[in-house]
C-alpha cells in the first residue's frame, strides 16, 4: 500500500509517500481499498508539530476516507466485500489501503461519489455535535460561522439552512458572493471588519443564539461577546496558534494566553454557555457516532445535504494540498486520490 508519511516536524515539503505491505482485517474491522482521503486542519496542526493527539513523528495522520470494502474481518456480519463504504478513522487515513472497525464504517447511498463521500464524516460529525446534538439550534436562531467556506463551516450552513437558522459567517471578500448563494445571510469579512462590532449591528445588539469558533485565542472571548441570552459558544479548533507554514512556539503562545477563561458564576449570570467539541476524543462511544453518521448520510442521499469538495490533489501532491488549505484557498473541502 502507499501512504503519504509525517517524517518530521515542519512545513508542506516534509511530507513523502511511502510503500508498506498491506494490512489485513482482525476481528470486527474490514479493508477498505481507499478511493478518497478527507484534509483536516488537524492534519495540518500534526504536521506542524501541534498536535498533541497525533501519534509520535514519524507518523501517517487522517481522520476520513472513502472507498469499496476488500475484505471482511471475522464476526463482521453488516458489511462484506464489495461494499462503498466511508469510514471515520483514528488516524491512519492517508493511505490506499486502510484497515477500520467496522464499527466507524457507514455504506454510502447510490450515486455518491467517492470525493464527496470523504468530505461528509469529520466536518458533518463535527457541526452536527455542536448544531444538532449539543446546540439543538431552533428555526429563526442566528448562527456566527467562522469559515464559513470551510469544510465545517459549509457543513454548519447546510444544517442551519435545515433547521430554518440564520447565518452570519466570516470569509475573505472573494468567497462572500458564493456563501451568500449557498444561504449564508450576512457576510463579514474578517481581514478588514471587526466580526464582533458587525455581529453587534447586524442583530441591533442581540446577539447570535450559537457561535462556532476554530480560530482560537482572542477570537473565543470575541465570538462569547457575540451571545445573547440562552446563547452557546462552541469551541472546536485553534488555528491561530498556527498562522504560517512551520511551527511558531511564540505564535502559540501568544494565542494560548489570550484566550478567555470562563467562570460558571458569570455565564450563570449572563445566561450563556461554552462547550468544547473535540470529535478525536469521542471514539468511546463508536456506537453513537455511527448513528449520527447515518442520519447525516441519509440526509446527503436525499438530498438535503450535499459535500462541497472543492480541489482534489493525488498523494504526491499532499505538500500542495496542505499549502492550499493554509492559503485560506479553499471553499469546502480539499480531499487527497491515491
Amino acid at each position: 500500500m502507499r501512504q503519504i508519511w509525517i517524517p518530521k516536524a515542519g512545513g508542506p515539503e516534509v511530507l513523502e509517500v511511502r510503500e508498506a505491505a498491506d494490512p489485513t482485517p482482525g476481528e470486527g474491522e474490514v479493508r477498505v481499498r481507499v478511493a478518497a482521503s478527507g484534509v483536516n486542519f488537524a492534519d495540518i496542526m500534526a504536521r506542524m508539530g501541534l498536535y498533541p493527539d497525533a501519534p509520535p513523528l514519524p507518523c501517517v495522520v487522517g481522520y476520513e476516507v472513502a472507498g469499496t470494502i476488500d475484505a471482511i474481518g471475522a464476526g463482521v456480519t453488516d458489511l462484506k466485500a464489495g461494499d462503498r463504504v466511508l469510514s471515520i478513522t483514528q488516524f491512519g487515513g492517508y493511505t490506499d489501503t486502510l484497515v477500520a472497525p467496522a464499527m466507524q464504517v457507514a455504506r454510502l447511498p447510490d450515486g455518491l461519489d467517492f470525493e464527496a463521500a470523504a468530505a461528509i464524516p469529520v466536518n458533518y460529525l463535527t457541526a452536527w455535535l455542536m448544531l444538532v446534538r449539543l446546540g439543538n439550534v431552533q428555526a429563526g436562531e442566528r448562527v456566527l460561522v467562522h469559515a464559513a467556506a470551510g469544510g465545517v463551516g459549509q457543513a454548519a450552513v447546510q444544517i442551519c439552512n435545515w433547521k430554518g437558522a440564520s447565518v452570519i459567517g466570516t470569509a475573505s471578500p472573494g468567497k462572500h458572493a458564493r456563501l451568500k448563494a449557498a444561504g449564508v445571510a450576512h457576510c463579514i469579512d474578517y481581514t478588514s471588519q471587526d466580526f464582533e462590532a458587525e455581529v453587534k449591528r447586524i442583530t441591533d445588539g442581540e446577539g447570535v443564539g450559537v457561535a462556532l469558533d476554530a480560530v482560537g485565542g482572542s477570537s473565543f472571548g470575541k465570538s462569547y461577546r457575540c451571545l445573547g441570552s440562552l446563547g452557546r459558544l462552541y469551541c472546536f479548533g485553534v488555528s491561530s496558534f498556527a498562522p504560517g507554514k512551520s511551527r511558531s512556539i511564540f505564535a502559540a503562545l501568544k494565542g494560548l494566553l489570550s484566550t478567555r477563561r470562563y467562570g460558571p458564576i458569570g455565564m450563570m449570570n449572563e445566561n450563556r454557555g461554552v462547550h468544547g467539541v473535540n470529535l478525536g476524543h469521542l471514539w468511546h462511544i463508536a456506537p453513537e457516532l455511527r448513528a449520527m453518521l447515518g442520519e447525516i448520510v441519509q440526509l446527503v442521499g436525499d438530498g438535503t445535504f450535499a459535500p462541497v469538495v472543492d480541489a482534489t490533489f493525488s498523494f504526491d501532491q499532499a505538500a500542495e494540498a496542505h499549502r492550499y488549505i493554509q492559503d485560506r484557498k479553499n471553499f469546502g473541502k480539499v480531499i487527497l486520490t491515491p
